[in-house]
């Protein structure tokens, strides 16, 4: 008898057990679709950057700026002193992160004077660069529809000299960033008024007091790269960007510079198509370059958020993991 009542007793608790799990396993499931359903609805990220990158405070306030609005969520603020520079990342629903991106220039605007700007990094703005990235449910085009609708309204409440770029450019040449910020803001003070070619897309060819002028426009996902060298010789560094950059013949979908960076020197790269090169590709041919001129690679870093794209193709070029897939991730799975 005391055998038997033991058995049934050690039955249920294992099927008391089993029941407690599935009731968890139930609420798990519930929990996943609910976020798989969040997730699926129409999301943008915009990633502004500042010409600040020394004050802790201001950039802090800038990233606060947002934090009454609802449907964006701050995801990342990073910032480098040697550039001078910051990068704010947000995602949310699009006109909540509209919204958003405004409320950081309206800050940013209050609290940078171009005047006294000195840093590495090329810019012409306090809000220097201002992207809008389909994240999902949402187009490209529709991306461009915002950048326009955010242009138009710095342009008039700020008084900001707007220019559209990548995807938003209304003209050839203004879809590289870096054609439609030669110059930087030394020169922009000079030719905004005199050169028809640097007429804005939006607002008064004058540029703001303090604030300068800013650049606006939708694009596709962007891997900020940079990659340290051991020398203090910018002209290597220099050499080595030249080699790289697609524009020179180097590597598709790079744009590449050479930055002094903390007493040594710095290869600073826009992977702008991660799927024709991804960076570690670019550490790759950066490293083959370096050995050239007998230099070492300090370190790399990447600047702000990454595809999770990104990190999967760099594990199957590096390690040869040719059927390695992102479902094989198993924070990914839990959320799909």
């Amino acid at each position: 008898m005391n055998y038997e009542k033991e058995y049934y007793t050690k039955k249920y608790t294992e099927y008391k057990q089993k029941y407690i799990n599935l009731k968890n396993d139930l609420h798990i499931y519930y929990q996943i679709k609910e976020n798989r359903t969040k997730i699926m609805r129409k999301l943008v990220e915009c990633v502004p950057n500042f010409s600040e990158g020394r004050r802790i405070s201001v950039i802090n306030k800038i990233a606060a700026s947002i934090k009454a609005i609802k449907g964006v969520r701050l995801l990342d603020t990073e910032w480098d002193k040697s550039h001078n520079r910051s990068l704010v990342t947000i995602v949310g629903e699009p006109e909540a992160v509209l919204k958003a991106a405004f409320e950081m220039i309206k800050t940013a605007t209050k609290l940078i004077d171009m005047r006294k700007h000195k840093g590495e990094h090329p810019r012409i703005g306090a809000t220097d660069v201002v992207p809008f990235v389909p994240v999902s449910g949402v187009t490209i085009k529709e991306c461009v529809v915002l950048s326009n609708k955010l242009a138009k309204k710095v342009a008039e409440e700020l008084k900001i000299p707007v220019y559209m770029y990548e995807a938003s450019a209304k003209r050839p040449d203004r879809v590289n960033l870096a054609d439609v910020r030669r110059g930087e803001y030394e020169g922009f003070k000079k030719d905004i008024e005199t050169n028809p070619a640097r007429k804005p897309d939006y607002g008064l060819a004058k540029m703001h007091p303090t604030a300068g002028a800013i650049v606006i426009g939708a694009r596709k996902y962007l891997v900020a790269y940079n990659v340290n060298l051991d020398t203090k010789d910018i002209e290597i560094a220099k050499k080595i960007a030249m080699k790289v950059r697609e524009k020179d013949g180097g590597l598709p979908g790079v744009k590449a510079l050479g930055f002094e960076v903390g007493g040594y020197t710095q290869v600073s790269m826009n992977l702008v198509d991660f799927e024709k090169t991804n960076f570690d590709e670019a550490y790759r041919a950066i490293e083959t370059e370096a050995k050239k001129h007998k230099v070492d690679i300090r370190s790399s870093e990447i600047y702000g958020m990454i595809p999770l794209e990104a990190l999967i193709r760099s594990v199957k070029t590096s390690f040869k993991t040719v059927n390695f897939k992102s479902d094989q991730v198993l924070e990914k799975k839990l959320y799909e």
